[in-house]
């Protein structure tokens, strides 16, 4: 025990910025700029079902806002490690494993809907925030839901691994409204669950909830309400400790940003008719967003 004492005091005067549990901040341990070039690949983190952000194609391809944004990153990692014919991995991620996916190096950059917290910045880095949703309530036009209070008793579905999860649940405590809460993995499974008549109202982000509502059968049947609960930020997630892939990754979007080519893209997948049923989300951008787009910041909102 004394001679483990003693290596412990000769590490901390050695290496006085490091301690023997690593901590968020510490440096990885081949940096992803690196770890690229070196394997010629990169692996990008997508969401399956995150209508428009995020999806699989029906011809394979991912596709959504979120990935023209990750394009351009994907681009310019490229121009870095002089790597022109540099391999794109694409892997699904859900709310459950997309942190430790980063975390272990599975996935180099996750180009998703993730919520920027200060929670999670101790896991992760975040790139600056892309988009701002809020958080309101799906459901069936004759459901007779119309904002939170109405879920009282009744059956409730939101999405594991999410902030409207933590709200919805301290929300029921606190209030004792007695709903059931029913969590998917991801918005497919959560836009069954909801079809099938599960549950009265899917809690989720607002635009999230149109692309779930654009994927219905019928997507006239159904309605978002609610007053907003939460402000969500959304960033792209990375390892952190890795100051030099972060930059990379932020100076692109802002960018794209701040040239406002950021502004067609939004346009593409917000205004006009996407796949795979060319419905339009009908969904303006709103004055906080272009606000955050002439300013980029990689704050969250809690």
């Amino acid at each position: 025990m004394k001679r483990l004492r003693l290596l412990a005091l000769a590490c901390s005067i050695a290496m006085p910025g490091l301690s023997l549990t690593q901590s968020a901040d510490a440096q990885v341990a081949q940096p992803t700029l690196e770890k690229i070039q070196s394997a010629n690949l990169i692996a990008i983190g997508y969401r399956e079902t995150s209508v428009p952000f995020s999806y699989m194609n029906t011809d394979g391809t991912v596709i959504g806002f979120s990935q023209d944004i990750c394009n351009k990153v994907i681009d310019a990692v490229k121009a870095k490690t002089n790597r022109p014919n540099l391999k794109v991995r694409f892997i699904p991620v859900t709310s459950q494993n997309r942190i430790p996916l980063v975390q272990n190096g599975t996935v180099d950059l996750e180009c998703g809907v993730t919520t920027n917290l200060k929670e999670r910045q101790t896991q992760v880095a975040f790139s600056v925030t892309f988009f701002i949703a809020t958080t309101r309530l799906l459901t069936r036009k004759d459901s007779g839901i119309r904002d939170f209070k109405d879920l009282a008793g009744k059956t409730v579905l939101t999405n594991q691994g999410t902030t409207s999860e933590r709200i919805l649940r301290r929300m029921n405590e606190e209030k004792q409204m007695n709903m059931r809460i029913i969590s998917a993995k991801d918005y497919g499974e959560g836009r069954v669950a909801l079809e099938s008549g599960r549950a009265v109202a899917y809690m989720m982000d607002d635009v999230l909830l149109a692309g779930t509502r654009s994927l219905t059968a019928n997507p006239s049947d159904w309605v978002i309400v609610g007053t907003p609960q939460s402000s969500e930020a959304y960033g792209f997630m990375m390892r952190n400790g890795d100051p030099a892939f972060r930059q990379l990754v932020n100076d692109t979007m802002t960018s794209i940003m701040k040239s406002g080519e950021i502004d067609a893209m939004y346009t593409r997948w917000f205004e006009k008719p996407v796949p795979p049923k060319g419905i339009n989300f009908a969904f303006p951008m709103s004055t906080q967003l272009r606000a955050l787009f002439a300013a980029p910041n990689d704050q969250p909102f809690d």
